[in-house]
């Protein structure tokens, strides 16, 4: 692909970059953690966990914030969540603990601050390398594990304090994943994820190789004859075409790979932003290149979405976020090709849609453009099945990896997880849920001999 032209119309100073994204949830003090915890009824059988994909003890950690025991509210959150820390930043808990949360009604006016809290507990922790558990007596199993995103991490904490040896193979140059290439500068910093993850090798048991790419590095085949088990946490590794007029184009990129390049610049003045960009999707990876083109100097930042504001998968949060940074969205309209002169972006045509009774979507015939120099596609991505095909082929479920109930796949001692299954929701948090739970079925197979080389 060719360097995109920069057609900004003013590039910030690196003062005005570094005000721009900064944390977007400024933390919470010790008076404000202290204050925000009494306000907890600390339930029996409280909704917010069962509305917590890893199931964190919610009013236990609050609890012990409240009597000034940050180490132990930090030791509840990882037993259950050992990427507490991102979490604590990214997770949507306005529709998970948060909304679910007793207080959440109109007498109350607002919820308890559940994320920040949990945020406070892991940033305040006394002993910043302690692990929850100690590690358990090395057992020789080797164990392993296609990714480094949460899902691939978590599996791989949890089976190594069970004393298994376990080793990630990750396909980009530095691990994390999801959280250090796929989330908003302003949410989470890369100092962050490198400190998680420094934390979680501190198990040990743990090695990570990276430049690593399965089917072309090394096979699926070679893994499972040289491993007592394979857990695979790839994420979806391709991005949906529009596949109209114009696509093709320099200045059109898809969302997810422009937020890698982002979160990995050291110099946010040598990227290419538009003046006017438009941004064709209503996720929240959307919201993110939206506002971050944004805080990057655009001047015009158009989200279009096809159907309406109630069917968007960005919350309603993230719209707000979207909104506050100047982003226009625009509903019922969908690309009918993108425009474009010397193969330089002039705009993008969408055609008005509209729904029938049945929710089926179709195109009105009526048209309009919108100026546009840069185009974000940003409509969802999808599994690639054939870096992980052989002389076995694994079973798929709706173009992703079919597991069972407990995480197994079609093939003998293969596990897999995160957003490259067919279940849940593609959320960093339900992806560590996954990882946990995998890994505790890895390890009851080898200890019942269930998992085996192949």
């Amino acid at each position: 692909m060719k360097p995109l032209k920069d057609v900004c119309g003013k590039r910030l100073g690196s003062a005005e970059y570094e005000i721009n994204f900064v944390d977007i949830k400024p933390p919470l003090s010790a008076f404000q953690a202290q204050s925000e915890s009494t306000r907890c009824l600390f339930c029996y059988d409280a909704p917010c966990i069962d509305s917590c994909p890893t199931g964190i003890d919610i009013p236990g950690f609050i609890r012990s914030i409240n009597t000034g025991n940050i180490d132990g509210a930090a030791n509840t959150i990882l037993t259950s969540n050992i990427l507490g820390k991102s979490c604590s930043r990214i997770c949507p808990v306005e529709i998970l603990c948060e909304q679910a949360c007793v207080r959440n009604h109109e007498q109350e006016c607002r919820p308890i601050m559940i994320g920040q809290l949990q945020r406070y507990a892991m940033e305040h922790r006394q002993n910043k390398s302690a692990q929850p558990v100690n590690r358990a007596a090395v057992t020789g199993k080797r164990i392993a594990v296609v990714g480094s995103g949460p899902a691939g991490l978590a599996a791989a904490w949890h089976l190594a304090s069970k004393g298994h040896d376990i080793i990630i193979f990750e396909a980009a140059d530095k691990p994390g994943g999801l959280n250090a290439y796929g989330i908003a500068r302003y949410k989470l910093s890369q100092k962050t994820v490198d400190q998680e993850i420094q934390l979680l090798l501190g198990i040990g048991g743990i090695n990570i190789r990276c430049n690593t790419v399965i089917g072309q590095d090394i096979l699926l085949s070679e893994l499972r004859r040289d491993y007592d088990a394979v857990f695979i946490a790839a994420g979806l590794q391709s991005v949906n075409r529009l596949d109209i007029e114009g696509e093709d184009c320099d200045a059109v990129r898809n969302a997810v790979e422009y937020i890698a390049e982002l979160r990995q610049c050291d110099d946010l003045s040598t990227l290419p932003v538009g003046r006017r960009v438009v941004v064709i999707g209503a996720g929240n990876t959307a919201v993110d290149i939206a506002t971050q083109s944004k805080l990057l100097g655009a001047e015009e930042v158009t989200m279009v979405y096809r159907r309406g504001a109630e069917h968007m998968s960005a919350t309603y949060h993230e719209q707000q976020i979207a909104k506050a940074h100047g982003v226009t969205l625009r509903y019922h309209a969908k690309p009918a090709r993108i425009l474009h002169k010397n193969h330089a972006v002039t705009g993008v045509e969408f055609e008005l849609t509209c729904s029938d009774n049945q929710g089926n979507l179709s195109g009105t015939g009526e048209y309009f453009t919108l100026p546009a120099d840069m185009v974000f596609k940003a409509t969802g991505q999808a599994f690639i099945p054939e870096p992980f095909e052989g002389d076995e082929i694994l079973q798929l479920s709706n173009g992703r990896i079919h597991v069972d109930a407990q995480f197994r796949t079609s093939l003998k001692n293969v596990y897999a997880g995160g957003d490259c299954i067919a279940r849940d929701d593609d959320l960093a948090v339900v992806a560590v849920q996954h990882g946990k739970l995998a890994a505790r079925t890895i390890h009851e197979d080898l200890n019942s001999g269930d998992a085996k080389h192949g």
